[in-house]
């Protein structure tokens, strides 16, 4: 990965990137201190509370608060697993990524896909439309689905394996026929709340950690609300999964969600960089 700032690459995996590329890191609290040996570059951490206020960049980790971060488990239903109606690659194995994760948190919420028949996101709700058109609605552009996380079926529920014991909070979205919702926060319309800002704030949430599927999609556009909304956000990528739809440009889906939540300075890590 090259570092458009500095100009220099960084060897892989780094677990987190650099934070004049990105934003994964406060300005406020980091400074760059380059050291060129065998190629690499280090970034020295001065006092940022995100990874304890000390270390590298190799190596750090982010210290969980208990008590002012929650994890958010996103749509991880049978539905979007292999086998679901709305497959989406390995999504399964978010399940035992974000049990393992569970062990960090003392708070975790849940979202919930819960969509009526015929909702009209369902590309069967539109005659002579397949999966994955997309059409314009009166909230803007909106991709065709499959039929999915039908309410009441066995798929749309949380999977079965998926560690509930944290869970203080199960949002269900989706469920007005007329509008589809992606993100945990709002409705795709951006107006409507779901009401989880509110639950958030009461209780006094600060940083909110991002699981579940799809990274594209419903992880995405709820870091970009959550960031929107005044949160620190932070997406572990390993404990989700994307659908990456065929741009038509050499690019996809989860090509145009990376580019927009590195633009919000929303972080990307892998789990293993954090600690409690």
């Amino acid at each position: 990965m090259n570092c458009r700032i500095l100009g220099v690459a960084f060897a892989e995996p780094i677990g987190a990137r650099c934070w004049q590329c990105t934003k994964t890191l406060s300005r406020r609290a980091v400074r760059a201190d380059l050291s060129r040996k065998a190629g690499e570059v280090k970034l020295h951490l001065l006092g940022d509370p995100y990874y304890g206020g000390r270390g590298t960049l190799w190596g750090a980790k982010a210290v969980i608060d208990r008590a002012t971060d929650i994890l958010g488990l996103v749509d991880v239903q049978p539905t979007f697993m292999p086998g679901g109606e709305l497959a989406v690659a390995d999504g399964d194995a978010v399940v035992p990524a974000i049990n393992r994760l569970l062990r960090l948190f003392d708070h975790a919420f849940a979202t919930q896909d819960w969509h009526p028949a015929g909702h009209s996101s369902f590309a069967s709700a539109h005659p002579g439309r397949k999966p994955y058109d997309t059409i314009e609605m009166s909230y803007g552009r909106q991709v065709l689905w499959p039929d999915h996380a039908l309410q009441g079926s066995d798929n749309a529920a949380l999977h079965p394996a998926l560690d509930m014991t944290k869970v203080e909070v199960i949002v269900r979205k989706g469920f007005d026929p007329a509008i589809d919702s992606y993100s945990t926060f709002f409705e795709n319309d951006h107006r409507t709340a779901t009401g989880l800002d509110g639950w958030l704030r009461q209780r006094g949430f600060r940083r909110v950690f991002l699981a579940g599927l799809a990274t594209d999609f419903c992880v995405a556009w709820s870091a970009e609300d959550a960031v929107r909304l005044g949160y620190e956000v932070t997406v572990i990528e390993d404990a989700c999964r994307g659908i990456g739809i065929d741009l038509g440009n050499g690019r996809t889906t989860l090509d145009e969600a990376r580019d927009r939540l590195s633009g919000l300075g929303v972080r990307m890590v892998k789990s293993e960089t954090l600690t409690a």
